[in-house]
């Protein structure tokens, strides 16, 4: 999930990109299934363009996935666990300072780089 939001917005190109990788397609085998072209395909995501949800999902169910959307309360405990609600992670993240920000943006990029080394092994 991390992949694909950036300053709370879903991140659609990469989530196609991520979806399609997963399932072993290249970009033209993904758009022959869809029934669009490769460039489409690329500009999404390149996030050129911006898809529908309606396409997002198409492309998506090419690959037998779906899109799943799900609204969650600010004063809900953060989706995937947690005892802390949405709204106060934004606030412990506001209080931060830049340098703060930056330390823990480099601290959470060496935890997926060591997950990811070891999820390759």
């Amino acid at each position: 999930m991390l992949s694909v939001m950036a300053s709370n917005r879903l991140n659609c190109g990469a989530l196609v990109r991520d979806a399609r990788r997963r399932n072993g397609l290249d970009q033209a085998e993904l758009a022959r299934r869809a029934g669009t072209a490769q460039p489409a395909i690329s500009r999404i995501e390149r996030n050129a363009v911006s898809p529908t949800i309606e396409t997002l999902n198409r492309l998506l169910e090419a690959m037998g996935e779906t899109l799943t959307i799900t609204p969650v309360s600010l004063n809900a405990p953060a989706p995937g666990g947690g005892n802390q609600s949405i709204a106060e992670l934004r606030a412990d993240y506001r209080e931060l300072t830049a340098e703060e920000r930056l330390a823990q943006a480099a601290r959470l990029s060496e935890i997926a780089t060591e997950l990811a080394a070891g999820a390759s092994t």
